[in-house]
Order: C-alpha cells, then sequence, then structure tokens
C-alpha cells in the first residue's frame, strides 16, 4: 500500500517534511515525495497528519482466559488499534492467572495474526496468592515480558527480594502494584476531604508511598529492575525521582486518568461508579505532579491500565463496585489536551512515552519509520475533534468516564504485521 502526504516524527526529533511510505509485504520500500500509486496498490491519504514508530501500552487487562464477558485478546486488541497502539502487555490477573509456561503460551496463540503484538506479563507468585514464587525462567522462555501480581501487591518483603533477584538474572523487570494493604483496605477512593464529605472510607496517599520505598530500598540490595506500576500521588514521584538520582533501577509509568481527573468528580457525578479505580484519582496536586514527572523524565511511559468491567457489575453501589476503566480508545486525546495543547511538552517527548521507554522497559524491540524496516506505525493527529459515542467503543466493556465527550486529536490508523487497520478519521 501506499500512505500518502505524512509527517514523520519519533523520539529523537520534531515532525519532518510531508511525505509518502510506500509498504510492500509488510516492509517499507520507499519514503519520499510524489511517489505514484501502483498498480492495484491501496492508497490512503493522511493529509494533515502525522506518522510515528507504532505505541505500545505496557499496562492492560485482556480479561481472557476467564473473564471474556469483559474482554477478550481479540476485542482488546481491537480497542488497541483504535487507540493507535501496535502493541500492549497484558497483565496477569486471568483465571487462571499467568502463572505459568501454558497460559502464556495460550494468549500468544490467541494473539496469533492480530494487527497488535500481544506481550504476557506472568505473576510472580503462584496464584497471585503472594507466598511462593512462579517458574520465571521458562515464562520467560516461553515469552513472558515481565512479572507482576498485579492489583495483589507483593506484600511479602522477602519473595519481593527474592523475585527482584530473579528477574534480575533473567533480565526482566518486576511490575508491583505499589499498595500496602493494611493500610489501604477497605477503601474506596483516594483519602482526604472529599471522602471525608462522602462518607467513603479512603485510601491513604501513604498506601502507596511506603510500598515505593520499601521497593526502592530492594532495588538497590538486589539490583533488580522494579517498575512502579500507575503511579498516583506527588510524594510517589518525588521517591521515584530521588531513587533515580542514586542511580537505582527503577522505572514508572503514569495513567492518563491519574494526570487528568481528580477524586472530586466523585462527589460531583454522585457516585457514579465509572470514576472508580486503583490506585484512586487524587489531588490537584498530585495531577501537577504527574506532569511534571512525566515532562522532566521521572515518569517514563503513558500507559492506559485499561480495565474492562461488564455493565451488571459496574451499576451497583460504590463501595460494591469493581475499581477501572476502559482507556485504550481514548488516552491519546487525553495526552493531547494535557500535556501538548497545554505546551507541558514536545510531541517528540511524547511519542517517548508511548514508543521508546515501554518497549525499553520490556526489552522489547522498538520499530522505526524507515525503509527496509517492518512496518510498525501509528498514524495520528493531535487536534482533530471527534465523538466518543457506544459507537466508537471497541472494547466489549463500556466503563469509561469519558463516554458521550467531544475528544480532541485522534489516532487515524495503524500498520502492523502486514495489516492496515483504519481507526478513525
Amino acid at each position: 500500500m501506499l500512505i500518502k502526504n505524512v509527517r514523520p516524527v519519533d523520539h529523537r526529533e520534531e515532525a519532518g517534511a510531508t511525505a509518502d511510505i510506500r509498504i510492500n509485504n509488510g516492509i517499507i520500500t520507499e519514503i519520499a515525495t510524489g511517489l505514484t500509486p501502483g498498480r492495484n496498490e491501496q492508497v490512503y491519504d493522511a493529509s494533515g497528519a502525522y506518522v510515528s514508530p507504532g505505541w505500545m501500552d505496557m499496562h492492560v487487562h485482556l480479561r481472557e482466559p476467564g473473564f471474556e464477558h469483559k474482554e477478550t485478546v481479540a476485542t482488546g486488541c481491537d480497542a488497541a488499534a483504535a487507540g493507535g497502539f501496535t502493541a500492549v502487555a497484558c497483565m496477569p490477573n486471568t483465571n487462571p492467572p499467568i502463572h505459568t509456561r501454558d497460559v502464556v503460551n495460550f494468549i500468544l496463540k490467541q494473539a496469533a495474526g492480530l494487527p497488535v503484538d500481544v506481550h504476557p506479563v506472568g505473576c510472580v507468585s503462584k496464584n497471585r496468592k503472594g507466598t511462593s514464587i512462579t517458574e520465571m525462567a521458562d515464562m520467560v522462555e516461553g515469552g513472558a515480558v515481565a512479572f507482576s501480581d498485579d492489583g495483589d501487591p507483593v506484600q511479602d518483603s522477602r519473595l519481593m527480594r527474592t523475585a527482584l533477584e530473579y528477574s534480575a538474572m533473567l533480565g526482566v523487570p518486576t511490575i508491583n502494584h505499589e499498595e500496602d494493604l493494611p493500610l489501604s483496605r477497605p477503601g474506596h477512593m483516594h483519602e482526604g476531604r472529599v471522602s471525608t464529605r462522602l462518607g467513603l472510607a479512603g485510601t491513604p496517599s501513604i498506601a502507596e508511598e511506603i510500598m515505593i520505598a520499601r521497593d526502592v530500598l530492594l532495588a538497590e540490595l538486589t539490583g533488580g529492575h522494579v517498575h512502579v506500576a500507575h503511579i498516583s500521588t506527588e510524594k510517589a514521584v518525588s521517591l521515584v525521582r530521588e531513587a533515580k538520582s542514586r542511580g537505582i533501577k527503577i522505572t514508572t509509568e503514569a495513567c492518563p486518568h491519574h494526570f487528568d481527573l481528580t477524586d472530586e468528580e466523585i462527589e460531583r457525578t454522585d457516585f457514579d461508579t465509572n470514576w472508580k479505580m486503583h490506585p484512586p484519582l487524587r489531588t490537584d496536586s498530585d495531577v501537577e505532579a504527574i506532569i511534571d514527572g512525566l515532562a522532566d523524565g521521572t515518569i517514563d511511559a503513558v500507559c492506559t491500565d485499561h480495565a474492562p468491567h461488564s455493565v451488571d457489575e459496574k451499576e451497583v453501589e460504590f463501595i460494591y463496585a469493581p475499581n477501572g476503566i476502559i482507556g485504550l480508545e481514548t488516552a491519546w486525546s487525553v495526552i493531547c489536551r494535557k500535556l501538548l495543547h497545554s505546551g507541558r511538552m514536545k510531541l517528540p517527548e511524547v511519542i517517548a512515552k508511548l514508543t521508546l521507554h515501554p518497549r525499553s522497559i520490556l526489552n522489547i524491540p522498538v520499530p522505526t519509520v524507515a525503509v527496509g524496516e517492518q512496518a510498525n506505525i501509528t498514524i495520528f493527529d493531535t487536534d482533530g475533534e471527534w465523538l466518543y459515542d457506544t459507537d466508537a467503543v471497541r472494547s466489549r466493556s463500556r466503563n469509561t468516564p469519558y463516554l458521550g465527550r467531544t475528544m480532541s486529536g485522534r489516532p487515524l490508523a495503524v500498520y502492523n504485521n502486514g495489516q492496515f487497520v483504519e481507526t478513525g478519521r
């Protein structure tokens, strides 16, 4: 196919001049201006749009196996492509969990032939129970790219030390959901003034920060790579920044909802459960700290923590609703509004958070837009307006606070694994 009138951009430099890109058998064969379509060649006119290496979301929940009523590998990848992502890393809170090589193999088999690459994250502990370590080397050999017990934080410090030692030998990160459970449960939102007014049990910021402090020390001791999942507090950002300054092997990620929304939305929307997530939405100062952390490089990647739930699970009293929202399809628009349109970051810096850093953290090859390379690209704009309504949702679930909103900035198409998927215009 031939992609016409597109501006290449990557993490190294601002967008260049408009060019055409020819792809044959999944390989980029020409990048030039004024290319003429060949016989039977599909043409896509991308006038006014950018093209970058394909984006990656390193933290999603595909729910398969076990919870296919919420999402499957196929529907999750549909949502990912609609959001401009050509790769995702899927978390292990499935049933059975991704705690053995056969489950890793199952997920890879389900993902075979899709336009989105799927990279499984294996469990730290068997059945995510936090008592005994999994067969990490076997899972890495089978295709796992990292380890995490995800929504169940590794509470046992000895187990976390062992996990970091093992993962260091295997050259992969250990991803921890940073939460001290005795401090945080049964919290249903951020602990603060709003939770007090609403009479809801809160999750304090300190529950996240204490666990990060512990993992910083364990990473320093073991030399292992700890990755902080979905960072959400001002103090947590400071802890990671200080640890990086001391050369400790630590990375982190932030979700669009954590640098866009606050706990006040729960009060404003009268306990709408689509605003319930974990870590919870926090305060204005936390939002600003996360944006600062993204801008200065403390926070390495942007992820979505895409967490599908069925309607019947979310349409209950706030305290009984599960945590989580879908986010793959709306991530880019939130990024544009909060980071680009605000002037807080430049386009190459943002692209790095979606292409270079997530893959580097997980030791996955980073694609490039160059002649002779496999075509793994995302085509997008930064200001086109569109309505995020039910017709725009590709996920099997609908649990999102952004439904019905007019968004600005949109992924337009992706090309990966020899497949072109047009997502919006």
